[in-house]
């Protein structure tokens, strides 16, 4: 395991990910009653989400690096910093400063992060695993993603952002647990590569989650979002690698008191910040008004 390298990668996946996600929330935003394959027929034809698009292909492209070089416990929870990059950028699309209070979750979730990587000191596991170990983890984790759908149905505004961007976490999260699985089967060749399950699976995954992050742009501001994917991720990447991947902490049992204690601090900075961000953006809408 190369940390280095891995948190570079990481960062710079980071990085892109923030860009794609400003260039894909403000074409999504466009029309708030577009829903499925007719949002997704407007997207395809708009030239600012095709560049977000391939914003993500990048950004996912150096994610798979940076799974490379380390473990999905030390590179996923590093994404997190997309918001760093993400939150200036959409307040300055939309005419605006960020508030004090989003500023101050979003430096809360960073703290939080470089604590989480400091005391755990993650390390690898395997990276890949066959379908009978995925089956306890992923079960659960396909009621609760089945659940924030069946949810949102009956929601609007943030708190239907909120559960899409919750679902979209999952399903990347998956993604990412599943990348280092492909990564690993690169050596096998090409025809391995294309008739393994995690390819399929991986496809699936990509595609669902990218739908629903879309979604999720579309009910609410970027703030409302992205700060619950991007935790979502790594908290359920983590979840995998520990359940699944046999990935580790090093840390004794204070240090997993401390790493529960970051977890939920995570949690709630993510649903503080997407309030702070959607009472943000509706002061700045009221003061655009005429």
């Amino acid at each position: 395991m190369n940390t280095v390298a891995g948190v570079g990668a990481a960062l710079l996946s980071a990085l892109l990910f923030a860009l794609a996600a400003v260039a894909q929330q403000t074409s999504a935003a466009a029309d708030p009653h577009d829903r499925g394959l007719r949002m997704l027929a407007r997207l395809v034809r708009d030239p600012r989400w095709l560049a977000g698009s391939l914003g993500d292909t990048a950004a996912f492209a150096m994610q798979a690096v940076a799974l490379g070089f380390g473990s999905l416990l030390l590179v996923q929870p590093l994404i997190v910093t997309q918001l760093v990059f993400a939150l200036p950028l959409a307040a300055s699309w939309a005419g605006r400063r960020p508030s004090r209070r989003e500023l101050a979750w979003a430096a809360v979730l960073v703290v939080a992060l470089v604590l989480f990587v400091t005391v755990g000191e993650p390390t690898a596991g395997v990276d890949r695993a066959g379908l009978t170990a995925w089956a306890p983890t992923g079960s659960v984790l396909l009621v609760l993603f089945a659940a924030c759908l069946v949810a949102a149905r009956s929601t609007t505004g943030t708190a239907r952002a909120l559960l899409l961007a919750a679902a979209t976490g999952i399903a990347y999260g998956v993604v990412a647990a599943l990348t280092l699985g492909v990564v690993d089967t690169l050596s096998d060749g090409i025809t391995t590569v294309l008739t393994s399950w995690e390819t399929s699976a991986l496809v699936v995954a990509v595609v669902g989650g990218t739908l629903l992050q879309q979604a999720a742009f579309q009910a609410g501001a970027l703030g409302a979002s992205l700060p619950a994917v991007v935790v979502g991720e790594p908290v359920v990447a983590a979840v995998v690698g520990v359940t699944v991947l046999d990935e580790r902490l090093s840390t004794g049992g204070a240090g997993w008191a401390l790493v529960a204690v970051l977890v939920a601090v995570l949690v709630v900075a993510t649903i503080a910040l997407a309030r702070a961000s959607a009472g943000a953006g509706t002061e700045s809408s009221g003061r655009r008004a005429p």
